[in-house]
């Protein structure tokens, strides 16, 4: 190709990415159901956007190194707390049952649907054993399960990958040697590939300690250190024995999470993005390599094998899984319904799948456009069915709001009543027994004492808290607490203003969301509630009565969205309105 071709090449592939996700976003569904049939059809319309001409050899490395870079990510949001009784059986269950499960159905139903070789159908049940965090994150984050399910999910999707790529590279080179390796043999090479992962885990972990923990490098430079550790430690776990990277990475990412020397956030914005971007880039690329001939008589075996595998298999494998555990049943029922296929079943496929059509292996050559079709055919049932079935079985998640109102003043009590009269699923924290006291006595719902401590470790999350208001008269502490808390929750945290003029330690310095504005910085907050301004709830239609200032819209969902930095929230239909009223008090004078 000429210089010019992979230009337009490469941008072509950034923007389809990206294009793809801001329309599923307007269009509210889950991204990889429109970036996998834009894939498709973009390389159907035009060569320009193979991955295998644009790239080259280096394709296949490239894919497997951002495949380790979103298993790093996935493995950040590991906790190991949430890993266990209950939780830590069906995990363990669905990795062990599901691999023999899934691997073993689908090789059968791949020779009797679509009329595999034994060796080519072995081979696709390998490679349709996984999940993947690229495809049940994004998901779930649509569907938003309630907190059990979505570890639990997530759980197994982080690690499925890894375990099924290992056994993809197994299988494969059985297949290519034509053996029939003793199954203590199978296992001692499945072992060793274990090993392999493991080591580079602890080597780059080590060297992620020392730089990280011991040298203290600051950020961004620590998220740069981040980013090469693990590519350093997948490629070369990689280029010992196929696909151990992948383990590194994930490994790696479990043990930044959760080991106490590390303070690493859970949720590194730069990581977030990168892997959005990766994973448009890579389903384009893909999915842009198939050609429509290859699926000539190939959609409706599929098909009937996808509908096996939804309606029967994965429902078998979560029953097991799920047996005897204290999970309900609408929650085991979920578990059930969510199994797509994602980029590592696509990256395997295309990786393996060329080498053994040239040699000779019955049947291979259906290997790559038969898993695109499971890909597309399982992300498309479950993303437009799982938000239905999540309804029926009743295990979402609230859409209304839960804040937390850090602060224990009386001003903030009342707010946080007003805020639960008008339906929200109001918490609250404060350090000093009295305000702790005063919160009990209105009967809101009071956070444990350790909650903030807690909340600052690595990794550490406000599970189910949607935003995080910092009321206290600390202005040092609102600030501080702003910045540490960043990422340890689904939304924004919001700290109220410090006075003009001020010369605190951090609070006139740092960023972050200031709540309400100039004109209602903290100290004149309470001097006006002190006077007797009200916190009140109203209707939202209508212009703002005179004297009054508007604190927050209620949406008619339950959304919380405050004013911000003197900026008002739009008004929607069915608003309820939250605002500080004129003081009783006559001013002095």
């Amino acid at each position: 190709m000429t210089t010019d071709a992979i230009f337009l090449g490469l941008g072509l592939t950034a923007v389809l990415a990206v294009g793809s996700q801001v329309l599923a976003r307007w269009l509210r569904v889950p991204a990889l159901i429109v970036l996998l049939p834009v894939g498709f059809t973009a390389g159907a319309l035009t060569d320009d956007l193979d991955p295998e001409r644009l790239l080259g050899p280096a394709f296949s490395p490239l894919v497997s190194l951002s495949v380790a870079l979103i298993l790093y990510d996935a493995g950040l949001g590991l906790d190991l707390k949430h890993l266990r009784g209950h939780n830590r059986r069906v995990v363990v269950r669905l990795l062990l049952i599901g691999v023999v499960v899934t691997g073993t159905a689908a090789a059968l139903l791949a020779a009797q649907f679509l009329g595999m070789s034994s060796r080519a159908a072995l081979m696709l049940g390998a490679i349709l054993v996984v999940s993947g965090p690229t495809v049940v994150g994004p998901l779930l984050n649509f569907v938003r399960p309630v907190e059990r399910l979505q570890q639990i999910l997530t759980w197994e999707g982080s690690l499925i990958d890894p375990i099924g790529a290992i056994l993809g590279a197994l299988v494969f080179h059985s297949v290519i040697a034509s053996t029939h390796a003793h199954v203590g043999e199978r296992a001692g090479q499945l072992l060793l590939s274990v090993a392999v992962g493991l080591a580079g885990a602890l080597v780059g972990t080590a060297v992620l300690w020392l730089l990280l923990a011991r040298f203290r490098i600051p950020e961004p430079l620590g998220t740069s250190v981040q980013l090469a550790a693990v590519i350093g430690a997948a490629a070369v776990c990689d280029a010992l024995r196929d696909d151990t990277g992948l383990i590194a990475a994930v490994a790696m990412g479990v043990a930044v999470a959760n080991l106490p020397s590390f303070d690493v956030p859970s949720r590194n914005p730069f990581f977030e993005i990168l892997v959005q971007l990766i994973i448009g880039l890579l389903f384009i690329s893909i999915s842009a390599t198939i050609s429509p001939p290859s699926l000539t008589g190939l959609l409706l075996p599929t098909l009937g094998l996808v509908a096996v595998l939804v309606v029967v298999v994965r429902p078998l494998v979560a029953a097991l899984s799920t047996l005897g555990t204290d999970l309900p049943q609408g929650e085991r029922a979920f578990i059930g319904w969510m199994a797509p296929r994602g980029i590592v079943a696509a990256a395997t496929a295309s990786t393996f799948s060329t080498t053994l059509v040239a040699d000779g292996v019955g049947g291979a050559a259906k290997i790559l456009p038969v898993t695109f079709l499971v890909i597309v055919a399982t992300v498309a049932v479950y993303g437009f069915t799982a938000v239905p079935a999540a309804r029926l079985l009743d295990v979402r998640r609230s859409a209304r709001s839960r804040p937390l109102l850090v602060g224990g003043a009386l001003w903030v009590v009342e707010l946080g009543q007003v805020l639960r009269s008008a339906g929200l699923d109001v918490l609250m924290w404060a350090g000093l027994e009295p305000e702790r006291e005063r919160i009990r006595a209105t009967g809101l719902e009071l956070a444990p004492g350790e909650l903030l401590a807690a909340a600052t470790g690595q990794g550490a999350e406000l599970e189910g808290i949607t935003a995080v208001l910092l009321l206290t008269d600390e202005d040092d502490f609102n600030a501080l607490a702003a910045t540490i808390l960043q990422g340890s929750v689904e939304g924004a945290v919001y700290r109220l203003g410090p006075p003009r003029g001020s010369h605190g330690v951090v609070a006139p310095y740092t960023g972050g969301e200031i709540l309400f504005g100039e004109p209602l910085v903290r100290p004149e907050l309470a001097r006006r509630y002190a006077d007797g301004a009200p916190v009140v709830a109203r209707p939202g239609a209508g212009a703002i009565p005179a004297g009054y200032d508007l604190l927050f819209r209620i949406r008619s969902d339950g959304a919380l969205a405050p004013a911000v930095g003197g900026r008002l929230p739009d008004e929607e239909a069915g608003d309820v309105l939250v605002l500080l009223g004129p003081a009783r008090r006559p001013e002095p004078g």
